[in-house]
């Protein structure tokens, strides 16, 4: 869920013209408004992801479904409520640098005795079968 402070740093969907986000039925540039306290899914509303998806599920799947799906959304509503303006963005849980190699040969260059042992090999290149026409 957006926060009203984000709204007004965020430029409005659709570039300096302005105009409509469809994704969130919001005007550009104004705060998100949700008369409801929590989201939710209804068996209606499941049924018709169901059949978008082009799955088959039953009526008590449906309503497993939609409180399952409900529960998450309420986790995400959670997490989103937290105000992380002060938190720097990581990579890693324990901002862990990786381990790198260093850059360098380790193997000798055997080319040469490669292409010895090749069925087919001209100009330093293996030769292969054509196998489209």
């Amino acid at each position: 869920m957006p926060r009203a402070q984000d709204a007004q740093e965020r430029p409005p969907p659709g570039g300096a013209r302005g105009g409509h986000d469809r994704r969130s039925g919001i005007a550009a540039g104004k705060p998100a408004e949700h008369p409801e306290p929590s989201m939710s899914l209804d068996k209606k509303q499941v049924q018709r992801i169901a059949h978008l998806a082009r799955l088959e599920i039953s009526d008590a799947e449906a309503e497993h479904y939609a409180r399952e799906l409900s529960r998450i959304l309420g986790l995400v509503e959670q997490m989103n409520a937290v105000d992380t303006s002060g938190v720097t963005p990581m990579a890693h849980p324990t901002d862990a640098g990786l381990r790198l190699r260093a850059d360098a040969v380790t193997e000798t260059d055997q080319r040469e005795k490669f292409l010895k042992i090749a069925p087919a090999a001209e100009a330093g290149l293996y030769l292969v079968p054509k196998v489209i026409e």
